[in-house]
Order: structure tokens, then sequence, then C-alpha cells
């Protein structure tokens, strides 16, 4: 059974960078997709970005184009999420979830979710 663990999130001040981490076990298979969400008080759970199998393909919401990262290192079973130029409305608990299309955006599509992290930015 695969477990995602996230962690790195923290209180950052608006301008920032943090880098977070998605840590998995228990994988017997490679092929699989994985996305960042995040869901900020009494909002839903929203895209991020998303990274293909083989790291060829990513995709993220234009919210966060060109200021946050999605790679992956498939030898350590980890995926990253580097985030530049935090803004205030990026504060949100942070999921990653792992599935089948990396540009498939709706968290159903997604089989298996960590517990979060929370990031804050400040203003």
């Amino acid at each position: 059974q695969v477990q995602l663990v996230e962690s790195g999130g923290e209180l950052v001040r608006a301008g920032g960078s943090l880098r977070l981490t998605c840590a998995a076990s228990g994988r017997t298979s490679i092929g699989y997709a994985v996305a960042w969400f995040r869901q900020a008080p009494g909002k839903e759970r929203e895209f991020v970005t998303s990274i293909s199998w083989n790291g060829g393909s990513t995709y993220s919401a234009d919210s966060v184009k060109d200021r946050f990262t999605i790679s992956r290192d498939d030898a350590k079973n980890t995926e990253y999420l580097h985030m530049d130029s935090l803004k205030s409305e990026d504060t949100a608990v942070y999921y990653c979830g792992e599935g089948q299309w990396a540009s498939t955006k709706e968290a159903r599509a997604y089989d298996v979710w960590g517990q979060g992290t929370q990031v804050t930015v400040s203003s």
C-alpha cells in the first residue's frame, strides 16, 4: 500500500521561497503521475501542479506558473514542489497525490494522498 508524506511547510514572508517534499513508501511499480493540490480554509482543494510518470510533462495552474516548479527523483521515491515569490494567497495546506494522468487537474482522479503540510505566507 502506497503512503505519501508531505513536509517542508512553514511560515514564510511574502516574496520568499520554500521547497515542499512528498516522500512515498510502498510503491511497487512505476508509471504514476504526481500532483500537488492545496486547500485554504473554507475553500475547495485546488490543483497546483503535476508531473507525468517520466517527468517529461508538467502542468501548472495559471496562478503559480513561473513561480512554482515540480520535480521528481524516482531513485528516492520523492517529489518536490519548489515555490518562489510566495504571496499571501498561497497560504494553504498543500497535499501531494498520486494518480494515472498528470494532465488531470481534478482531485478525484488521484487515488493516494498524504496528510498535508501547512504553508503560511505573511504579508
